[in-house]
């Protein structure tokens, strides 16, 4: 089994989703929204949660269409978590975060409508869910 806390990052072309976990409880709380311009991220912020944090890991969605084929945003995606894992030199993982958005906005909704509703809350939130489901996804023995 896996120890420790664990990152989960939702990409994005212009938000990337933020959420913190624990592999113990295996349940995961949003964290922020970093933002990205063009599908580069600011590495800074990205290494100032990283150095606050001090991760096992790293977990990142794999953003695929329905049926499971990449989309445009899947190469991007793959490129985001290789340079995280070679600038920060930890293990990361990828999770097929196929519907997380609609259930982010979904859960967001369910707590105050669409009104309250904030596209940077749906991105942490959806990292959130990206995490749980790798979280779950580990061994108890």
């Amino acid at each position: 089994m896996l120890d420790g806390l664990y990152l989960g990052f939702d990409f994005g072309y212009k938000r990337i989703g933020v959420a913190v976990g624990q592999a113990l409880t295996k349940g995961a709380s949003p964290l922020a929204t970093l933002y990205a311009k063009s599908g580069v991220p600011d590495w800074v912020e990205v290494a100032a949660v990283i150095k606050r944090w001090r991760p096992a890991g790293l977990i990142v969605g794999l953003p695929t269409k329905i049926d499971g084929k990449e989309q445009y945003t899947t190469k991007a995606a793959r490129v985001f978590a290789q340079q995280l894992g070679e600038r920060f030199s930890l293990p990361v993982h990828m999770v097929d975060e196929r519907l997380t958005t609609v259930e982010a906005r979904t859960q967001l909704y369910s707590k105050g409508g669409y009104r309250k509703i904030q596209q940077t809350q749906v991105d942490s939130v959806a990292a959130c869910i990206i995490l749980e489901q790798w979280l779950q996804g580990l061994s108890t023995t």
